[in-house]
């Protein structure tokens, strides 16, 4: 055996280090993240613009505006009374809504959350709206049609 070495390990190459991993492509766990927040930012904004969050915020705000801007009874029954049709109208549809008239209108308001329009000062309401004379009660319609507006029963 004169001439062949019996240390093997020294004829190999020299150990290295793998390369570093790359951050491409990613790992499954970073996948499912990225897909969990995609569903949840879309949920998020869906809600935030379905129709009937939107036109809540505006009739909402249309409500407001007309609380601090009409000092007059009149104006304020008949424009309260102008903007709970129109949201009635588009929130439950014009089949549901454009028939009712009088104390059948003011039942469906209450029913819809309302409540506080419930007995005189819904009638009251619609009397001064519609040019009659009665007891104008502010305080009970604004409470009421802002109970409507946000649909609590």
């Amino acid at each position: 055996m004169g001439g062949v070495t019996t240390d093997w390990l020294s004829q190999l190459a020299p150990p290295h280090a793998p390369p570093p991993p790359g951050w491409w492509p990613l790992a499954p766990g970073w996948w499912a993240l990225l897909i969990l927040f995609g569903v949840l930012s879309a949920a998020l904004i869906y809600w935030q613009t379905r129709p009937d969050v939107r036109l809540r915020r505006i009739a909402l705000r249309e409500l407001k505006n007309l609380q601090t801007t009409l000092d007059d009874d009149i104006a304020l029954a008949r424009e309260l009374e102008h903007l709970l049709r129109r949201y009635a109208v588009a929130r439950f549809g014009r089949d549901t809504v454009a028939s009712l008239s009088g104390e059948c209108w003011i039942a469906f308001v209450v029913e819809q959350g309302g409540a506080a329009l419930l007995g005189e000062s819904g009638a009251n309401l619609l009397r001064i709206a519609y040019g009659g004379e009665a007891a104008a009660d502010r305080t009970a319609w604004l409470t009421g049609a802002q109970a409507f507006i946000k649909g609590r029963a």
